[in-house]
């Protein structure tokens, strides 16, 4: 069933949090007075948020509750609500209370003004200065790199219309570069100041190792944003400057060899070798380059595999007399 507005929230463990976030999420959301749903994915928790999910989505037909068969990890659970999603706009938030549900009313303010995608920026963070500072530096390496000038890669909270959330490939951990490979689309995107509270209840499934694992996401964001049509323009680049240096040394050494009659194997030996790994790894840059054009076209195939697999969907079996009622 389409409706303007979809609130996607992935859950791990968050049995406390759960029912407090419903509850104002839906009263933001009726003070709004649009339609609207919620998308609650269960990535695989141990605890009660099953039957949480399970319990709000029968009784509330604007619920749709996604069960996911084992932890699969914040992207794939985004996806996964997104999948499900019917909205024509499309939120996407934390469900650990860190994220207001009060300030979605600002996102949808500046999508009016014609944005296509709207990113949180956490204010006031209070996760201390050895999560905080390394956050900082790894924002602006991924805004250089990207090429999109945002202060907060790392929140989940953000808006999207739908037309372009349907063109973004999400895999791996890449849920905060959406904003990124949304600009090679050619979306518009902007940022709104979101409050950003200390956990209520329940463990972070985020720790200092994260930073790093950024690090690596920053260079495959700037192979996609600035080589994702086109990887043998980088790859065949980098061959095909070791394989002129090859070429140069092995000219060079042989004029030697013919002109000064020196033995290259004796006195210049570690510089032949130095040429022929050069001229052998440019063949093998040359060669990746290829296959990641061929790669390329294989993605542009109409079939896509999920990266994510559901073991169920809950939904109300109850006529929608809750927005019947909200609506009169």
């Amino acid at each position: 069933m389409k409706c303007s507005y979809s609130i996607v929230v992935p859950f791990h463990n968050e049995e406390d949090n759960l029912p407090t976030l419903y509850r104002r999420l839906t009263k933001v959301m009726e003070e709004i007075g649009e339609d609207y749903e919620l998308v609650f994915v269960d990535d695989g928790s141990a605890d009660r948020t099953q039957i949480i999910v399970k319990e709000i989505s029968a009784l509330d037909p604007r619920v749709t509750g996604v069960r996911l068969r084992r932890n699969f990890g914040q992207t794939a659970a985004l996806a996964a609500g997104f999948d499900y999603a019917q909205g024509n706009v499309i939120i996407a938030m934390d469900g650990d209370l860190q994220h207001q549900p009060e300030d979605i009313p600002r996102f949808l303010e500046k999508l009016e003004e014609g944005y296509d995608v709207v990113s949180g920026w956490r204010q006031n963070r209070g996760d201390g200065f050895l999560r905080t500072f390394p956050s900082k530096i790894a924002n602006k390496l991924m805004a250089r790199a990207s090429g999109v000038p945002i202060h907060d890669f790392g929140t989940t909270f953000k808006a999207y219309r739908r037309e372009t959330l349907e063109r973004i490939p999400i895999y791996g951990q890449m849920h905060r570069f959406l904003p990124a490979m949304a600009s090679v689309e050619g979306a518009l995107i902007a940022e709104v100041p979101i409050e950003d509270k200390p956990r209520a209840s329940g463990k972070s499934h985020y720790g200092l190792s994260r930073t790093f694992r950024v690090m690596f996401d920053i260079l495959t964001i700037r192979l996609i944003v600035r080589y994702f049509s086109r990887p043998l323009h980088f790859f065949g680049g980098i061959g095909a400057v070791m394989i002129a240096v090859a070429l140069m040394l092995s000219s060079w050494l042989l004029f030697k060899k013919l002109y000064w009659r020196e033995d290259i194997f004796i006195q210049n030996g570690p510089m032949l070798l130095f040429a022929a790994v050069a001229f052998l790894g440019g063949i093998q840059f040359l060669g990746l380059g290829l296959l990641g054009d061929l790669f390329t076209r294989l993605y542009y195939a109409p079939e896509r595999r999920n990266i994510y697999n559901v073991a169920r969907v809950y939904r109300s079996e109850l006529p929608d007399t809750i927005g019947q009622a909200s609506s009169q």
